[in-house]
């Protein structure tokens, strides 16, 4: 069985994360959304809820399923058997990390990281700059799925500024 990984935080998920998502799932048998718990990092939204959201939003997917790992990307690779990571780039910016992450899993585990370019649609689209944006009213319906919206609102503004 092909299996692969999409790692990251997802805080939240956006269109950009689950456009890598879905072509993903077109290549392997399964596709597993690893959502890294980062103890020294304060989330917008719990672990709990980003896998909550990220179930919903990728349900229509037979072969994806997301669960929660800390620790070591690889060792969570190794655990799910799977021996391949997927990466989106957004920009040249991001090769260069990413690039030295690929190289430090392969010598450790031998797990390869398949970078797939973002949707042009998406190529400047990032958690912070969605939540940003919702924190200051903006219209993020075209950068996330409906019930991502509607959770970040509710979060991000809690009580609505009055119509003038």
């Amino acid at each position: 069985m092909r299996r692969a990984v999409c790692p990251g935080s997802f805080d939240p998920v956006t269109n950009g994360h689950l456009d890598i998502v879905g072509r993903a799932s077109r290549l392997f048998d399964e596709v597993i959304v690893g959502v890294l718990v980062n103890q020294s990092k304060q989330g917008l939204f719990t672990v709990e809820e980003r896998i909550k959201m990220l179930r919903e939003v990728t349900a229509s997917y037979d072969n994806v399923r997301v669960e929660s790992f800390r620790g070591l990307l690889v060792d969570f690779c190794r655990d799910q058997q799977a021996s391949v990571l997927i990466k989106g780039l957004r920009a040249v910016s991001d090769f260069d990390y990413e690039l030295q992450m690929a190289q430090m899993n392969i010598g450790l585990a031998g797990v390869e990281t398949l970078f797939m370019p973002t949707n042009p649609l998406y190529s400047f689209l990032s958690s912070s700059l969605v939540k940003d944006v919702a924190k200051w009213g903006g219209d993020i319906s075209a950068h996330v799925p409906d019930l991502v919206r509607e959770q970040l609102v509710a979060r991000l503004r809690p009580d609505p500024p009055p119509h003038p």
